[in-house]
Formats: structure tokens, sequence, C-alpha cells
């Protein structure tokens, strides 16, 4: 009997909370499946600007895969340069040095050969005939890096602006909804907004630290440039010691 009754309370506790369930549905447990965000879906709903800031950064990568090959392989240069150089000025064999010039093929060759060509003209003659052909080499090292100054610049600017125009949408979304205001309206319109500054940054950042890094490279080229034409210059004033 006592078994019996504590079967019969079991079963009337059960069916109260199956009541009290149903009629406060508030205590029902729901479960809401959260939306999950990927890159492809921020950049879809950062509209038009992203896809110039998409633009952009290919175009950075461009000039940073490009020109790191060009300065690299600029850089590259036969230690022996200038002792065979001097070897053959000094045993006069002129056209074997230009010709040596020519297969090396490097900034810092260019800048020797053209002073070789300028032999017995003045000392300073040939020191501005080298800086000449100097400052043109550098400035093809450099082809490029001032656009890639100019995405790094300017795509967080960019960005910005899509933030903003995106928030000038939101808000007038909201205006216009009059007393139907959901704050997932607004919420919505800025998270939306707030992309393009994302995006925008995330290029100028990898844009400014490419940039630094060719201009590293080029610094290095020009450096050994300079130690060439010192070295070449003493050679031509040897002869006067």
């Amino acid at each position: 009997m006592i078994m019996d009754a504590m079967m019969l309370l079991a079963q009337a506790a059960a069916s109260l909370g199956d009541a009290i369930t149903e009629a406060n549905p508030v205590l029902t447990p729901v479960t809401v499946a959260a939306d999950e965000m990927n890159l492809w879906d921020m950049a879809v709903k950062g509209g038009w600007i992203m896809i110039v800031l998409g633009v952009m950064s290919l175009i950075g990568f461009y000039i940073l895969f490009e020109r790191n090959y060009v300065i690299r392989k600029a850089g590259k240069e036969d230690p022996l340069f200038m002792d065979k150089i001097k070897d053959y000025i000094l045993g006069g064999e002129i056209k074997a040095a230009i010709d040596y010039c020519h297969s090396v093929n490097t900034p810092s060759a260019r800048m020797i050969e053209k002073g070789i060509t300028r032999l017995g003209r003045p000392v300073s003659d040939v020191q501005a005939a080298i800086e000449n052909v100097g400052n043109f080499e550098v400035a093809k090292l450099e082809k490029g890096l001032t656009i890639m100054a100019t995405i790094a610049g300017g795509a967080p600017m960019l960005g910005f602006l899509g933030t903003v125009t995106g928030m000038v949408k939101a808000f007038f979304e909201m205006a216009n909804a009059g007393n139907n205001i959901d704050i997932t309206l607004l919420s919505g319109g800025i998270y939306e907004a707030m992309i393009t500054t994302v995006g925008g940054l995330i290029v100028g950042i990898i844009m400014m630290f490419a940039y630094n890094y060719l201009v590293t490279l080029v610094d290095g080229v020009v450096n050994k440039m300079e130690g060439k034409t010192m070295a070449f210059m003493d050679l031509l004033n040897e002869p006067a010691k």
C-alpha cells in the first residue's frame, strides 16, 4: 500500500510540473542556435568598400612579392667584384672590365661601368656620372613603393569612410522605422558598418609592414652601391699616391 501511495504521489507531481510548464511558457527551456560569422560573410556585409579594399590588397601583395624578388636579386653580387675590376683596370684591360660589369648586371655593376667609361676625365666628372646612374638605379628599385605607401595610409581611411556611411544608413533606417524601433535594427547596422573599418585596418597594417620591409631591403642595396662607389673612387686615386 505504501509503495502504491508513493507512485501515485510521483505521478501527481509530474502531472503538476507539466501543467505549470504549459501555463507558463517562459519557464520552457529554449535552445537558440548562435549565429556563426566567417570572413566571407563579413566581407559580403561590408559592401562595395570591401571590394575596393580587396583590390588594394591584391595590388599591394603583387608589389610586395615582385619588389622582393627584384631587390634581393639586385643585392646579390660577387664579393670579389671590386678586386676583379681593380685587376682589369690596373692591367689596362678596360674592355674586359666593361664586359665583366655587363655580365654581373646589377645596380652597382652598372654604376661602376659608367665610371669606367668616363676614365681619363676629371675625377669629379667620373663621380658625378656614377652618382647619376646610382640615383636612376635607386629610383628603379623603389618603383611601386609609393603605391604601397598610399595603400597603407589610405586603406584605414577608406574603411572608416565605410563605417561612417554605414552608421548614417543605420540611423536613417531607425528614423524611418518610427515607433517600430527594434534594437536589432541598430545593432545589426552598427556591426555591419564596423566591418569595413576592420578590413581597412587589416589591409593598412599589412601594407605598412610590407612597405617598411621593402624600404629596408632597398637601403641595404643602396649601402652596397655606396661602398662600391667609394672603392672605385679610391682605385682612381691610387695612381696619384
